[in-house]
């Protein structure tokens, strides 16, 4: 059984960072490439950060390039989102994502594997 669990959302101030983790079982992680998504109130789930199976490669949204890091460690089957100099148009629902079918997307239907969600708030 594949699962997905994140954690390190919380409340924070504006110009703030926050670490996202995700933890995943039942895979073989190293197959997988990864991704972020978040999904504010009222809108769509949007792409945020996607990273290769050796982690090599990270692709970013540019709302968040340059201020957001993805990361993996193979080791311990997690991925990793440093987020610095967060805004209050941050405030979301961060999922992290698995796929394995060709290179990594930023689609929604390139992640057949999701979890349920870390909040993350953004005071001003």
């Amino acid at each position: 059984q594949v699962q997905l669990v994140e954690s390190g959302g919380g409340l924070v101030q504006t110009g703030g960072s926050l670490r996202l983790s995700c933890v995943t079982s039942g895979l073989t992680f190293s197959n997988y490439y990864m991704g972020w998504f978040r999904q504010a109130p009222g809108k769509e789930r949007e792409f945020v950060a996607a990273i290769n199976r050796s982690g090599s490669i990270t692709t970013y949204a540019n709302s968040v390039k340059g201020r957001f890091t993805i990361s993996r460690d193979n080791a311990k089957n997690t991925v990793y989102l440093q987020m610095n100099s967060l805004q209050p148009e941050d405030t979301a629902v961060y999922y992290c994502a698995a796929g394995i079918f060709g290179r990594p997307g930023v689609n929604i239907r390139d992640y057949p594997n999701w979890g349920h969600g870390t909040q993350v708030t953004v005071s001003s």
